[in-house]
């Protein structure tokens, strides 16, 4: 259908416009044996060595576009990325580790990492490439924890409806590395790390649980967030004593924004939602619909869905339209079934359109997705919900809500054909959402 079409078109000129390939060139240039990264420029000397190094759904790309431009002036480097989305490099060791729950090659990283970055010396330039993902792709684990305790505890926080924000506090306090840790391990070197958004509000500090930026949470924070989810008595006891005793004073906290070590360290942000969002809009009214821009995407996956749909429903503006929002919205994971946040969005979209009133005469397509090309642990970005995959499920004689209780997506939409399948888009600027009203 018509709708379905344009709804994939501008999904994916908003994807392109978020590209690594369309971005690092902005932030790294050189000439004349000169970096300038951001707005510094550095003489680069031959006694210089510039590593580069990274975690993230969006890094291979990110690494690629700076071997393009810096080629053999980057002496040697290491980035880690998802399953499946690694690219081949040339002066870069690429490698694969699991998402959104960390398995062995998450906590190797880090050791090769840290490995990697003691070489580097007072005259040299660390590259730090992240984007959203690294939290867990870049896993450590104090040494009184074991991996496994660290496994339980991100796949709890993945289902219990916490936000990105409380997730990624409770991360900082197990790890050796977050919370602008990672800067103690090369404290002589010059920092520069360029971040791709795929958090609310941008906060560089949450973003891959912000190994280079100061963090403000602190043990009893991370405490906290457990309470408020009553994950006491599903953790494993060895990790919320780790946290009281962190709370004590007995560990050493995360960086906070007073520590000089900071000052080593310059923290560029390259992209994000805003961007795809605007590449979107330009798209969507070449096409010839008015544009409508809602506030970004939070909160419970359902209600925002749910209030989407209203908002669509009565809709007084100009036809065709489209409308378009950004963000990231939390779902607890009641079922047994499979999908993400966003199949699960446009499920409940789906729920909501076929309650039609008789004097309704338009037609609305609903596209959520995530930029990253993965909606959960699944091979979709998320799903479209049409007039046509109402109507096949009525076919099929399938149920919706049946599925819709099981937080089973994924199944329904296979059925339907409303699964949006992109592959790994080397990008990763949280979820975006489209309704196309016709």
């Amino acid at each position: 259908m018509p709708g379905k079409h344009n709804a994939i078109s501008i999904f994916q000129t908003a994807i392109a416009a978020v590209h690594p390939s369309n971005l690092v060139s902005k932030y790294i240039q050189l000439a004349d044996a000169v970096v300038t990264i951001g707005q510094q420029s550095l003489p680069l000397s031959t006694d210089q060595k510039i590593f580069v190094i990274g975690a993230g759904k969006a890094t291979a790309a990110m690494a690629l576009e700076t071997e393009r431009i810096l080629g053999d002036h980057i002496y040697k480097g290491c980035i880690t990325t998802k399953y499946q989305h690694a690219i081949v490099l040339e002066k870069v060791a690429c490698w694969e580790a699991a998402h959104p729950v960390p398995d062995q090659n998450s906590f190797l990283a880090v050791k090769n990492t840290i490995q990697l970055l003691q070489e580097a010396t007072a005259n040299d330039i660390i590259i730090c490439l992240l984007s959203g993902g690294a939290s867990s792709l870049w896993a450590d684990v104090p040494e009184e924890i074991s991996q496994s305790d660290m496994q339980i505890v991100f796949d709890r926080l993945l289902k219990c409806g916490a936000t990105i924000h409380e997730t990624n506090t409770v991360r900082k306090h197990l790890s050796k590395i977050k919370g602008g840790q990672l800067l103690r391990y090369a404290p002589n070197s010059k920092w520069f790390t360029l971040i791709l958004s795929d958090v609310p509000d941008n906060d560089l500090s949450v973003i891959a649980s912000g190994p280079t930026v100061a963090d403000n949470s602190t043990y009893e924070d991370a405490l906290g967030v457990l309470k408020k989810y009553q994950l006491e008595e599903v953790i494993p006891t060895r990790v919320w004593e780790y946290l009281q005793r962190g709370a004590k004073g007995l560990f050493t906290e995360t960086v906070k924004y007073n520590d000089p070590l900071l000052n080593i360290v310059t923290n560029i942000m390259i992209g994000a939602n805003d961007i795809a969002i605007k590449a979107a809009s330009e798209k969507a009214q070449t096409m010839g619909y008015q544009v409508h821009r809602l506030d970004p995407l939070h909160g419970d996956t359902i209600i925002t869905a749910q209030a989407i749909i209203e908002f669509c429903k009565s809709f007084t503006g100009s036809l065709p339209a489209c409308i378009v929002t950004g963000g990231e919205t939390t779902l607890q994971v009641t079922g047994t079934g499979i999908g993400g946040r966003n199949q699960h969005m446009a499920l409940t979209a789906l729920i909501e359109m076929k309650k039609r009133k008789d004097n309704e005469t338009y037609s609305l397509t609903f596209l959520a997705a995530g930029t990253d090309g993965t909606d959960g642990p699944t091979d979709a970005a998320g799903a479209i919900a049409d007039i046509e995959s109402i109507a096949i499920s009525v076919q099929k004689k399938l149920d919706p809500d049946t599925y819709f209780t099981n937080c089973d997506a994924y199944s329904f939409f296979k059925q339907t054909g409303g699964l949006l399948k992109t592959g790994p888009t080397q990008t990763n600027v949280m979820d975006l959402v489209l309704v196309l009203i016709e």
